[in-house]
């Protein structure tokens, strides 16, 4: 196979590890980052007084994330990710309970005794079954509705779609909450220096094979040319190259590229997909003090004037990750 010159767009998780597979077979790549760092949403930042990032959006990884796991064994990392077992809870009712095992279920005020037998034989068909394929035919609200029974849905399933997904939870995929459970782990993964020191582990070993990152390159657009070469084009300069690899969303790829076929070019257009707005608060108290690292809170409505609370979860990292990295500050999401 003959060398290709490659960019890719976006020195995130996924273009630094497609830049890894590349450099490795061969050719010639130059990642294009926006940002002044690398690790996409991944990426952290410093206060004074911490010694470890934090990560701009709660990260963790889960124990069967094989691809990862076998990428941070590849660069040496393995002794660096560790696995905690955070408490996970539940606001209901305007009190706090936890929600992390089979204990919690069965104590939990929110179901009665048939709701908790209910809640554990379906939980365990989904966690062990292999056969997926006919939940593609079901919505996971109309699947979870009819299967766990009305309270649960609302308790649990409907807030947990409305959080995800907002106005378009109803259309979710049953496939999509079976992979969520099956895969589920109660023990959650973290590095130690936070996912900024694995990023930029990957972006060394990237640039050590070869490759070129050029940060705070924002591409203003992607074009070709009869001969089939693709043009990239910043505000710095004009580099052609044989193949461009995009990891930016949708609708950004259709805005750099206006040479798209149209029916492409609609399709990515047409792609529903919702925002996240995420407030970190590095506090001198504990908000969480039972000790919980994510909180689920309840929800009725896309519209977060009808909920109790107006927004998806309250993640206190600290109650997972020890607060002496972070100069002894209690860091909430």
């Amino acid at each position: 196979m003959s060398s290709k010159r490659i960019a890719i767009i976006g020195a995130g998780i996924a273009g630094l590890s497609a830049a890894l597979d590349l450099l490795k077979a061969g050719h010639q790549v130059t990642l294009y980052e926006a940002s002044d760092q690398p690790g996409g949403l991944a990426r952290g930042f410093k206060a004074e007084g911490w010694n470890w990032p934090l990560e701009h959006f709660y990260h963790h990884l889960f124990e069967s994330d094989a691809a990862i796991k076998g990428l941070v064994e590849e660069l040496g990392l393995s002794d660096k990710l560790f696995f905690p077992t955070p408490r996970t809870s539940i606001w209901h009712e305007g009190q706090i309970y936890p929600f992390s095992n089979p204990v919690d279920w069965f104590r939990f005020p929110g179901y009665g005794l048939l709701d908790f037998l209910r809640f554990g034989v379906v939980g365990a068909f989904i966690r062990f079954t292999r056969f997926w394929r006919h939940l593609e035919k079901h919505t996971a609200d109309s699947w979870t509705r009819r299967w766990y029974g009305q309270r649960i849905y609302e308790v649990t399933w409907r807030p947990l779609l409305i959080n995800k997904f907002g106005p378009f939870y109803r259309e979710v995929n049953m496939a999509w909450l079976w992979a969520r459970l099956y895969v589920r782990s109660f023990r959650l993964g973290y590095f130690e220096g936070g996912f900024q020191m694995f990023v930029d582990r990957l972006a060394a070993e990237v640039e050590a094979r070869g490759g070129q990152i050029r940060y705070q390159v924002p591409v203003a657009a992607i074009t070709a040319d009869p001969a089939g070469q693709l043009t990239v084009q910043t505000a710095a300069d004009e580099l052609v190259f044989d193949q461009v690899l995009s990891t930016t969303s949708p609708h950004q790829l259709a805005r750099m590229a206006p040479q798209l076929p149209p029916s492409y070019t609609q399709s990515l257009q047409d792609l529903k997909h919702t925002g996240a707005v995420v407030l970190i608060l590095a506090l001198k108290e504990s908000l969480l003090t039972d000790g919980t690292y994510w909180l689920n809170v309840p929800a009725i409505s896309p519209d977060k004037e009808q909920n109790e609370l107006p927004f998806l979860a309250v993640v206190e990292h600290t109650n997972y990750i020890d607060r002496e990295h972070y100069g002894g500050d209690h860091i909430v999401y």
